[in-house]
C-alpha cells in the first residue's frame, strides 16, 4: 500500500515528483503510520536504504548509520503537523552536493 502511493499521479502528474522526495515519504509513511504490528522504525529504515540503493542514492546521500538512527526516532517522535518539516530535512540529507 505505502509503495503505490509512492507512486501516485493526479491530473496526469505524480505527486512525489522526484526520487528524493518518494524516498523521503517512504520513510515517514512507514514509521508514522505504524503499518506494521512491531519493527516500524526498523523496517522503515531497510526499505528506505533499499530504495535508495535501487534508485542509486545510497552512496550519494549524506545519511550515515547513526544519522539514520537518530532520523527514525525523530520521525517516530514528531507531531504529525510537522510532517512536511520532517520531509523536507530527509530530502535535504539526500541532496546531492552540486559543487
Amino acid at each position: 500500500m505505502i509503495l503505490g502511493n509512492l507512486n501516485q499521479a493526479f491530473g496526469g502528474q505524480e505527486l512525489y515528483a522526484s526520487v528524493e522526495e518518494k524516498a523521503s515519504h517512504l520513510l515517514y509513511f512507514v514509521i508514522k503510520d505504524h503499518p506494521f504490528s512491531d519493527g516500524n522504525k526498523r523496517i522503515g529504515a531497510f526499505l528506505f536504504l533499499l530504495f535508495l540503493k535501487e534508485n542509486n542514492l545510497l552512496d550519494q546521500s549524506a545519511i550515515n548509520d547513526n544519522g539514520l538512527v537518530a532520523l527514525a526516532l525523530l520521525i517516530a517522535e514528531s507531531d504529525p503537523r510537522q510532517k512536511e518539516l520532517m520531509i523536507r530535512l530527509i530530502m535535504n540529507l539526500l541532496a546531492v552536493d552540486s559543487e
